[in-house]
């Protein structure tokens, strides 16, 4: 299971929310290269960064951020955040991201989010599966659309689709536990997806427990940032 640390960007700085509140921010540190570095160091070698000004925005914001940890590490990162057209996907990969995340445009333009699988391969697209409820969650968690989950997640692995990121965002920075039995149920029903589960990791149970379940990965935030998990208890799941 790849164990794949977060950085999420404000303003250029290291940020966790919780439960996606803007207004519920805690910056933890102003260099987020320096973290990408500590995390590569430890052994380390996947990074999920969020551009959370372009998640809300819409369009990419904090690329200059990516292009420095592409360029000052060996990391594979995954880019997320507001990404809704073409420009924006070229900028991500130019500034060096090596999969990108589309979540919001997968619900609402998705011609454009199909078109990205089609030019650049499943490898290389991530489908964001943020869910409130039983809904996708989109605009930087800050709306609720009318598609459920599991019908849209089958209608996209249908359409090619390959890897998704599956935040429960009520779990999110809670650090109170995973939503393991909603990742039981997407293993169940789509074996073939790479499930990569994101949101409440609190301790090193919550990595033990997506483990058994086979999942492709886990993203981890705050309870890195919180000191709850080490990195040292990290490298020991990949």
């Amino acid at each position: 299971m790849h164990i794949i640390p977060a950085i999420d960007l404000i303003d250029g700085k290291c940020v966790r929310l919780t439960q996606g509140d803007y207004d519920r921010k805690t910056i933890y540190n102003e260099d987020p290269l320096a973290v990408a570095r500590e995390f590569e160091a430890a052994g380390l070698k996947r990074l999920h960064v969020v551009d959370l000004d372009g998640a809300r925005g819409g369009g990419i914001v904090n690329h200059k951020i990516l292009e420095k940890i592409a360029g000052g590490t060996s990391l594979h990162v995954d880019w997320g955040g507001g990404m809704k057209s073409d420009e924006d996907l070229r900028i991500a990969f130019e500034s060096g991201a090596a999969q990108v995340t589309g979540g919001t445009i997968a619900v609402k333009n998705p011609e454009v989010f199909l078109g990205w699988i089609e030019r650049f391969g499943a490898e290389k697209i991530i489908l964001g599966t943020d869910v409130h409820g039983d809904k996708i969650a989109v605009s930087g968690w800050e709306e609720s659309s009318d598609r459920e989950l599991f019908e849209f997640l089958q209608d996209y692995v249908g359409k090619g689709v390959r890897y998704t990121i599956c935040t429960d965002v009520s779990k999110d920075g809670l650090l109170q536990g995973t939503a393991r039995e909603l990742y039981a149920r997407i293993r169940k029903e789509q074996p073939d997806v790479h499930l990569i589960a994101s949101g409440g990791v609190a301790d090193v149970s919550d990595l033990e427990a997506l483990a058994k379940l086979d999942c492709f990965g886990v993203i981890v935030g705050k309870a890195i940032y919180e000191g709850r998990i080490s990195l040292e208890d990290l490298v020991k799941f990949q």
